[in-house]
């Protein structure tokens, strides 16, 4: 049945291969179960309820990318995209939860018009493509910058940390925290950063997921030894487990179904829309091929068959994510540890599909993750993003200036949609100033690059 289903054979792979696959992406990818609901927590969401959506998206998408693709790729709530949803969206732009929800939902209701059609192939043209990487790289500083955050190495305006400089930025009053919960934290970040770099040195599979582990369970010796004392009141929390209640999976109630469309006509909700839209499709494409052409899945003119059943699976499951109470999906580039091991099928993503849904049974042990053990993961994950700044010509400085004010914007501006704005308009401003006779400008590129300027204009 299984031969039937994903061509295993045809495909060069056996059972006992995809499964091992399917585990070694999951344990790549387990982290997001923990990253994810300290990042959407931040606006107000229900930490417990966003895990059960990050897990039951998580487990539907990666299922969806085995029935409509027959590929090894899984899906999840990307990194960047939860970013952006919870520190520009809501607590930069001042959208509430709800609204930014339907942005989602919206931008995952025009990406399955897309992939219906055509009109992906050009929008994916009409970018220039050192604008598609800066929009990786800046995403991955952005990233960074959010995990030396939510491990308190840096403060506000991003000074180093220290206890007093901690007590000013959040208006507590003085001996509020000290060594004893804040201090511990943001060293015990440090050493888990360490930890984990050294694990992705050595390329041990799991790193991102065991950096975590490794990073909560010396939190975990910490405070059984006394040298962490939880202090609740300034959002330091018990890192061990609560199965005071059992083993149960937690209500979707808060969040399920909660968009709010009330503001979907103005232009700065357009703006979200299109910066999840933009952001989505490219890291999508670009992680297919990237994972697919590692497998030699490529044709003989670089397409990715079925690549529009993989595009819909992505589409279906932001769509879906939405309604659940989580931001954006997306293909995860750590599908290619999946690959590495040998998976080539379906059947991969089929079992990361069932170690996320069984994942849900064990909420207590994910929601005690704290956020200085996830903190190491989001310094990994950007420096995994900013390795694609090789990728930009900066030689050629009509390519390379609109990718460095790209980069620059977004973690300077705390704003994706910023940063692509920006790199959109320098771009076009320079093709103008000195046409380039080899290289045509798309009109779909100069519409968007107005648009912007109207936007600045009018806000």
């Amino acid at each position: 049945m299984l031969e039937k289903l994903f061509k295993l054979k045809e495909n060069n792979t056996d059972v006992k291969t995809e499964v091992l696959a399917g585990v070694t992406i999951f344990m790549t990818m387990a982290y997001i179960l923990a990253v994810n609901p300290n990042i959407l927590s931040a606006t107000g969401m229900d930490r417990d309820a966003v895990f059960t959506a990050t897990a039951l998206i998580s487990c539907i998408g990666t299922f969806l990318m085995a029935v409509f693709a027959n590929y090894p790729f899984a899906i999840a709530p990307g990194m960047g995209l939860n970013a952006y949803f919870a520190y520009t969206v809501v607590l930069e732009m001042g959208y509430t939860w709800q609204v930014a929800l339907a942005a989602v939902f919206v931008e995952g209701v025009i990406f399955i018009l897309l992939s219906l059609t055509n009109v992906r192939t050009a929008i994916f043209e009409a970018i220039p493509m050192s604008l598609k990487t800066a929009v990786s790289v800046g995403i991955g500083f952005y990233i960074a910058i959010i995990g030396l955050q939510n491990a308190n190495i840096v403060t506000n305006g991003l000074s180093l940390f220290s206890v007093e400089g901690y007590i000013s930025a959040n208006g507590l009053e003085a001996g509020a925290v000290g060594m004893s919960d804040v201090g511990i934290t943001v060293l015990l970040a440090i050493i888990g950063t360490v930890i984990t770099a050294f694990l992705v040195a050595k390329n041990v599979k799991g790193n991102i997921f065991l950096g975590i582990l490794i990073t909560w369970i010396l939190g975990i010796i910490c405070q059984l030894t006394g040298l962490y004392v939880p202090n609740a009141e300034a959002g330091f929390y018990s890192v061990l487990p609560d199965f005071s209640s059992g083993i149960s999976v937690p209500s979707l109630s808060p969040i399920f179904c909660k968009m709010d469309f009330s503001n979907m006509l103005s232009l700065n909700f357009v703006v979200v829309v299109f910066a999840f839209l933009f952001v989505d499709l490219f890291d999508t494409i670009g992680t297919l091929i990237g994972v697919s052409s590692r497998a030699n899945m490529l044709d003989e003119e670089g397409r990715l068959p079925r690549i529009k059943g993989a595009l819909m699976a992505d589409a279906v499951a932001t769509t879906a994510g939405a309604v659940l109470g989580t931001s954006t999906a997306s293909s995860y580039i750590e599908s290619s540890t999946g690959v590495a091991e040998g998976g080539r099928t379906g059947l991969t993503a089929l079992v990361t599909a069932a170690l996320f849904g069984l994942a849900l049974l064990f909420s207590p042990v994910f929601l005690a993750i704290p956020s200085f053990a996830t903190a190491p993961a989001l310094l990994i994950v950007g420096f995994y993003m900013v390795t694609n700044i090789v990728k930009i010509d900066f030689n050629n400085v009509f390519e390379a200036i609109p990718a460095y004010i790209c980069i620059i914007a977004m973690p300077f501006f705390s704003s994706i949609s910023e940063g692509i704005s920006m790199g959109m308009i320098s771009y076009t401003v320079l093709y103008f100033a000195n046409p380039n006779k080899n290289k045509k400008l798309s009109l779909l590129m100069i519409v968007l690059s107005v648009l912007f300027i109207v936007k600045y204009i009018i806000l």
